[in-house]
């Protein structure tokens, strides 16, 4: 659903043009017959725009609107009437151009009609329609989640809040001051209005040095906790904010994380107060709404976003741009957002990013499935090839090595493994549970009465747009059939046609939800206290590869492989829970190099978005990738500020030249760069990522962070990453297009592929089956 938002005031001018509902209004002079057969001559057109939110997503009671008036009709004849009461006195005359803004307050839920009039004769009214829900929501996200759990004590206190007040978990709204230390503390600003002795100061990006006084806001919306802060003098009146030192930009910090709902979620003080972007003058607005962390519906936090960002349109005015921020889950919201919700930021920096979450399922809910046929390899031949962790990367794409810890086999739990790692199991192990089994999760302060009604998946999270399919729980996109895991391996000659074979047969597929257990140990790690004699450790009691969870083979039949649902691709895609890449908006895409540590935020990720905005335009000009070494201790520089000063030029330069694409309006700055762990520059340029989306010699910043592949790429995918469900092809027709290179199958191993792939194989020369 692509949305339209309230533009910027920008550079002098309101460019209220995306939203703008123009309501023309006939209008006369004093009457005076000009020759043109006794009809008065026309003085122009009233133009009408929320500033805050679409006209139909107006929430809290409030909205702040925007009036274009005639430039030779007086500001004074103007009337402005809300179901039929005069609120002309909420408008004031605006500093840019002719005409009028205000803060409309009092809304009703439902529709309130706002009438625009001149008290001159002969003037047709014009109206336009606010609709608006209540601050607990929701707009357009569909029936709330329940259970729900309102926040806890601790996480209340972390933004200084009262008690929970209703079954909405609204909070009291708070305003309050706090100044920083010249030592970095936040301190309550005194009540006297006394300066303290030891307050810092700042100076923002326009040059002025201010003492660092922050204005903070919190409360509730769409049952979620928001924030909002801006530097401002000492204490004022709550209603009536001193915006003199406010730069006139927003950032919205979005946050990650993985969760599955039902909570209200606990805040990030340090991204509410986020230091650097309020040192330089920005607002910041902020939610556990928009918390990945809190839950993964993208669908409830575009609109959590939408109305945050209304609230503060509404009450401090419009920002000349909003430059979203946040790493992970918060980098995903960013371009899923941009897309899904056009307007609501004009630029982002997201950090660590992956395109949406829903398509990153794909691969890694392959991981638990060929990590336990590697073990279990390793389990009938110790001193094989598969000893090696390296080894692992040519059937997971992801990186591995001996020389990252692993806690399962440290701990004993798989003593026949050596030690050593993969991305899988140093950082996604227990994410598919967590994604697929509807009975992994939790929330805080749920019964177990409760604990066991939930069905526990991204999929029943995201109900609303899955759907539930037959069997009764929410239908799911993941989708395994015709795919030939290794099949890169089996050409490169690091495996065998008989391991080709091997893993084929008995990796499987996630069972079906209403066959599915809770996870053992070590995902409840209560359990691996608890283990006994009296049933097999595997996979009854240990169980990391959740194998009890898993379709499994026998000696004639191959593990079943998992189909998806019917209609929830299409949901996924039609929702914009799937990037598609129409995000218009200019991006740096900024990331540490974390491959070296297994990290799961990989570094193919930024290129997966970068094809994906070529598939869908052929442009990818409003995207720079930029990636940052790290320090051995940790002391990573962040230049998360310059992106911010980059992406300032950029955003002016597409306000002075609008008709010109995103991509042209770049400053020189804004290029595809890598840089090493102190900052300084390694090398920029259109050429430095060669090598990874096209077939040039390695670029010098490809050569210095090489990126890493997934189980689905080095199974022949595409690097998109989004093909949930292959189109298929029969095995004969991949035989005779040379799909296995100078390998020709025996009868007998034509007979077990044909076992394996009875539909066929995957043939990723055709798009993703969508319906």
């Amino acid at each position: 659903m692509q949305l339209p938002f309230s533009a910027p005031r920008q550079s002098g001018a309101l460019r209220a043009h995306l939203l703008t509902l123009a309501l023309l209004l006939t209008a006369c002079s004093d009457g005076t017959d000009h020759g043109n057969g006794g009809e008065p001559e026309l003085l122009g057109a009233f133009a009408v725009s929320v500033l805050s939110s679409p006209p139909e997503m107006v929430s809290g009671g409030e909205a702040r609107v925007g009036i274009e008036v005639p430039a030779a009709l007086p500001l004074e004849n103007v009337v402005v009437m809300l179901d039929g009461e005069d609120i002309t006195g909420q408008f004031e005359a605006r500093s840019d151009g002719h005409g009028l803004e205000g803060r409309v307050v009092g809304l009703v839920v439902g529709d309130n009609a706002l009438e625009v009039s001149s008290s001159a004769n002969n003037v047709t009214a014009a109206s336009i329609t606010l609709s608006n829900h209540p601050a607990s929501g929701p707009i357009f996200s569909g029936p709330q989640q329940a259970p729900f759990f309102c926040a806890t004590d601790r996480h209340l206190a972390d933004l200084e809040l009262g008690p929970v007040i209703d079954e909405n978990c609204s909070v009291e709204t708070v305003v309050s001051y706090k100044y920083l230390t010249e030592g970095g503390a936040w301190m309550d600003y005194p009540e006297n209005g006394e300066r303290p002795a030891d307050i810092a100061t700042t100076t923002t990006i326009d040059d002025r040095e201010v003492d660092f006084i922050v204005r903070w806001e919190r409360g509730s919306l769409n049952r979620f906790l928001y924030s909002i802060a801006m530097l401002s003098p000492a204490p004022q009146e709550d209603d009536d904010p001193d915006l003199s030192v406010w730069n006139q930009r927003l950032i919205y910090y979005f946050q990650g994380g993985v969760a599955i709902g039902h909570y209200q979620g606990g805040p990030s003080r340090s991204r509410a107060l986020y230091t650097d972007g309020l040192a330089a003058g920005y607002a910041v607005a902020y939610s556990t709404g928009t918390k990945t962390g809190t839950h993964y519906n993208l669908e409830l936090g575009g609109e959590t976003a939408i109305m945050v960002k209304s609230r503060f349109v509404s009450a401090y005015g419009a920002p000349e741009y909003t430059v979203g921020v946040g790493g992970s889950g918060g980098g995903i919201q960013q371009y899923v957002y941009a897309q899904n919700h056009p307007g609501l930021i004009d630029a982002g920096v997201p950090q660590y990013s992956y395109s949406d979450m829903v398509t990153q399922t794909i691969h890694i809910g392959d991981c638990e499935l060929i990590e336990r046929w590697i073990d279990l390899q390793l389990r009938e031949d110790p001193g094989g090839k598969w000893a090696d962790w390296n080894n692992r990367s040519w059937l997971i794409g992801l990186n591995a090595s001996n020389d990252v810890p692993n806690d399962v086999v440290s701990f004993g739990l798989t003593p026949w493994v050596p030690q050593g790692s993969s991305e899988c199991t140093a950082s996604w192990r227990g994410l598919s549970p967590l994604a697929l089994n509807p009975h992994f999760g939790e929330a805080p302060g749920i019964t177990p009465e409760q604990q066991a009604e939930v069905e526990w998946t991204h999929f029943a999270d995201v109900i609303n747009i899955y759907g539930r399919a037959e069997d009764g729980f929410a239908a799911t996109t993941w989708d395994n059939v015709g795919v030939q895991y290794g099949l890169q391996a089996l050409l490169d000659g690091n495996i065998s046609p008989d391991e080709f074979i091997d893993l084929n047969w008995n990796i499987g597929s996630w069972k079906n939800e209403p066959d599915m257990v809770q996870e053992g140990c070590p995902f409840i790690i209560d359990l691996c206290f608890a283990l006994t004699d009296d049933e097999p450790l595997y996979p009854n009691q240990i169980d990391p590869w959740s194998w009890r969870n898993a379709t499994t083979a026998t000696e004639d039949t191959p593990a079943p492989r998992k189909r998806a649902d019917p209609g929830a691709i299409r949901a996924a895609f039609d929702s914009g829970m799937v990037q598609r890449g129409e995000a218009e908006i200019p991006f740096i895409d900024l990331r540490h190099y974390l491959e070296d540590e297994l990290d799961m935020h990989n570094t193919i990720q930024s290129f997966v978005t970068r094809q994906r905005l070529l598939n869908h335009d052929g442009d990818a000009s409003n995207q720079v990738i930029w990636f940052i070494d790290r320090n051995p201790d940790g002391s990573d520089y962040d230049n998360t500020m310059q992106a911010f000063a980059v992406l300032d030029e950029w955003v002016a330069n597409i306000h002075a030249n609008p008709d010109s694409p995103v991509g042209a309006n770049r400053p020189a700055a804004a290029v595809d760069s890598c840089f090493d762990s102190d900052g300084e520059l390694i090398a920029s340029g259109e050429t430095v990522w060669d090598g990874i989306l096209n077939d040039r010699p390695a670029g010098s910043c490809t050569e210095r962070f090489p990126p890493y592949s997934t189980s689905r790429i080095v199974a022949g995918a595409p690097i998109t990453g989004d093909v949930f469900r292959c189109a298929l092809q029969p095995l004969d027709d991949a035989i005779d297009a040379g799909l296995y290179g100078s390998w020709e199958p025996s009868a007998e191993e034509y007979a077990k592929l044909q076992a394996i792939f009875p539909d066929g194989v995957c043939d990723y020369s055709q798009p993703g089956v969508i319906d």
